[in-house]
């Protein structure tokens, strides 16, 4: 009888007692009931707070690891396992498990002894029981891609008044010539509503800023609007002109975020900082103090140069 899918992850993950006796000759490491407190969740209640995950997974290996001769050099480390779920989870916060679950076993499937992963996340906290997923991923099933880290060359700050400045779009223009793996990020408008609870004042900002950006957008068409760290990448390597809708990236960066540490051009800091990019021009205001990256003044005639 063929084995299911579902048989194979209840039967991977279940505990050696309970396998059946064709699992014997499979060469397998585990880790069982490793909890870990997060921040994730797509509902707003899940925001602002930690809740209880619970980690069970199983690793296939191939038949050259059965005889390893006492060889740390020729297994996979357990460590390994648990790497996987903390670099993930500080990578950034996110909202499914469904999504959580894919980069661990992806990052583990990475690692040249790892054929097969079985996992099961559970959230501990959402109810009287475990709610969870569970899957199945084989090395096939992951592709190696030799993914590297791509940042923009350069930031771009513009405070709102630019957008009704007559000189921006050859300002744009010139900017798309000069360097076009960069992004740009706007100030949104002055008349930003004011309320006393930080949290909602942030949202406020960011989504004032994503309005901004995609006034921009609209006024120069060959500008793509990016608001993913996945959007971000594709439009590095492909060189394509970018304005940042700030709102994901921020609220997912698992920093601690004020309204004051976005507001004017310290919004194109702190995505400098985020990215590790080293140079930032902002336009037509004063330079913030910072000493980790190197800012320049520029005025929108510099960039149409």
């Amino acid at each position: 009888m063929t084995e299911t899918t579902e048989q194979k992850i209840h039967g991977g993950l279940g505990h050696p007692d309970d396998r059946s006796a064709t699992d014997i000759t499979r060469n397998r490491i585990s880790l069982r009931d490793h909890v870990v407190r997060v921040e994730i969740g797509a509902f707003q209640q899940e925001r602002n707070q930690t809740q209880r995950l619970r980690f069970n997974l199983v690793v296939d290996l191939p038949p050259e690891c059965e005889k390893p001769d006492d060889d740390v050099d020729r297994i996979l480390s357990y460590d390994v396992l648990t790497d996987a779920i903390s670099q993930e989870l500080s990578a950034e916060r996110l909202n499914l498990l469904e999504t959580l679950a894919e980069r661990i076993a992806r990052r583990i499937l990475q690692e040249p002894q790892a054929q097969q992963v079985i996992l099961r996340i559970e959230k501990l906290d959402r109810g009287s029981g475990a709610l969870g997923v569970e899957i199945l991923r084989q090395k096939a099933d992951v592709p190696a891609t030799g993914k590297t880290a791509t940042v923009p060359e350069r930031i771009i700050w513009l405070p709102f008044a630019a957008l009704q400045a007559a000189a921006l779009p050859d300002a744009v223009n010139g900017w798309v010539r000069q360097t076009p793996a960069s992004v740009i990020c706007v100030a949104g408008p002055p008349s930003t509503p004011a309320v006393p609870d930080p949290a909602v004042q942030l949202r406020l900002d960011l989504l004032a800023a994503e309005q901004a950006a995609w006034v921009l957008a609209a006024l120069c068409p060959d500008l793509g609007v990016i608001s993913s760290r996945t959007e971000m990448d594709w439009a590095m390597k492909s060189a394509s002109p970018s304005v940042w809708a700030p709102s994901k990236i921020v609220l997912d960066s698992l920093q601690e975020v004020s309204p004051e540490m976005i507001a004017g051009p310290r919004l194109g800091v702190w995505l400098a900082r985020f990215l590790a990019v080293k140079n930032l021009a902002v336009v037509g205001e004063a330079l913030p103090k910072v000493t980790d990256i190197n800012v320049v003044r520029l005025k929108l005639a510099d960039l149409a140069g």
